[in-house]
């Protein structure tokens, strides 16, 4: 998951899980966000607004010190159509399926599938697990990355469409409209001599006295 970069801003959404306290059942949790913590998520995602944020997640502790997080991150968003610069609002739903290692095990299986060498690591793990940080899973974070990656970039309106300007051409910018000038010139003046002896285009000698 990425999210827009906040430097040394905290992250506004928290809800720190202590894995060594998850239970071996798993743990059910569900979020919602405070109306302080949606302004701040909305400034970082440059947002017009974030109406709702909701999230809902299960952790499931497995071998190996790993643990499994599913859930579903549910929101509604305020933004600015691209097309007609109109409020509107947007649903979001985004789905939540991560596995996290030790921070040290997910760096060295990194390393590993990076390199193409990892026959230790289960087949149902596409990508590397996320680390471990001191203990915690932020599940706010969580949250909030997957609501900013479920973001429209370009919003539009419904039935709002891009309209390019036409402008009708000039037949004098035609790149051909100077030689056809010409043209109509050189016959111009063809049909101003009558066609005598020498042919057409040529002026009658003057008669001899």
């Amino acid at each position: 998951m990425s999210r827009p970069t906040t430097g040394s801003q905290p992250d506004p959404w928290r809800a720190p899980v202590i894995v060594a306290q998850v239970p071996d059942t798993g743990l059910h949790r569900e979020l919602e966000a405070s109306a302080a913590e949606r302004q701040a998520m909305a400034a970082i995602a440059g947002l017009r607004e974030i109406l709702s944020a909701r999230a809902s997640f299960d952790i499931v502790p497995k071998s190996g010190g790993r643990v499994q997080v599913t859930g579903l991150v549910r929101g509604r968003i305020g933004q600015t159509c691209v097309v007609t610069l109109d409020p509107i609002e947007s649903e979001i739903e985004e789905e939540v399926d991560l596995m996290f290692a030790p921070e040290a095990e997910a760096r060295r299986l990194a390393d590993l599938i990076e390199e193409g060498q990892d026959d230790q690591e289960p087949p149902d793990v596409a990508d590397p697990p996320e680390a471990v940080v001191n203990g915690i899973i932020d599940l706010g974070r969580l949250a909030t990355d997957a609501l900013f990656l479920a973001i429209d970039p370009y919003p539009r309106k419904e039935g709002a469409v891009f309209e390019a300007e036409v402008t009708a051409p000039d037949p004098e910018d035609h790149p051909f409209a100077a030689l056809k000038a010409l043209q109509d010139r050189k016959r111009a003046n063809s049909s101003a001599f009558p066609a005598g002896p020498l042919g057409a285009g040529h002026e009658p000698f003057a008669a001899m006295v």
